[in-house]
């Protein structure tokens, strides 16, 4: 989906209560990957801290990602712990008693719902990243970072231990607000970002 449709979308998604459409939103909140939300577990959560620390194990580089977790993706998750009986976030039909992650087809469906199937929940990655490179002056590196994805090469990697936490925080927050613009398509300022 364009960048600029995406703030109308989310919209429309804020006014159904399913967990599919908790999920989207959610996803769209992070630049997540759909399996990293739909494995998300209480366990991983801190909101005092506004941190979601997704394990190695569930990340496609194989390498623990912090995301930073803005008020908006807060929020939704302080709602769904309040009525929480899973040890997943976005929990699906529970087979036999056993707690069980939403499913795979969950958010795809959602989409098709609201008729617009044609897109997928994967592609809000990439509307993101395309809004952070058009809209905004953060650096590259933060953008990537906040996609999980490995930027440069090995030497610069061997160095680079840090994951700009509090940048991507900021950048988070901008995408959020850009989401609640009333109408931000069109909307060509640039924001956020100095290098500092």
């Amino acid at each position: 989906m364009p960048y600029g449709d995406v703030p109308a979308f989310v919209k429309r998604l804020r006014a159904s209560d399913a967990m599919s459409a908790k999920a989207m939103d959610f996803l769209i909140l992070t630049a997540a990957r759909s399996g990293e939300v739909l494995g998300m577990q209480w366990g991983e959560v801190d909101l005092q801290e506004k941190l979601w620390t997704v394990p190695a194990a569930r990340m496609k580089a194989r390498k623990v990602h912090r995301v930073p977790l803005i008020d908006a993706a807060v929020a939704i998750l302080k709602q769904l712990s309040e009525a929480s009986v899973s040890d997943y976030v976005f929990p699906g039909e529970s087979k036999r008693g056993l707690s069980v992650p939403l499913s795979v087809m969950a958010m795809t469906m959602q989409m098709r719902r609201m008729e617009v199937g044609h897109f997928t929940p994967h592609g809000f990655r990439s509307a993101f990243r395309d809004w952070a490179g058009d809209q905004t002056s953060f650096p590259r590196e933060v953008a990537e970072a906040a996609l999980a994805h490995k930027v440069g090469d090995a030497v610069e990697n061997a160095y680079r231990r840090s994951d700009a936490l509090e940048k991507r925080r900021k950048l988070m927050a901008a995408w959020s607000n850009y989401l609640a613009a009333p109408s931000a398509k069109g909307n060509l300022r640039l924001v956020g970002g100095n290098s500092q």
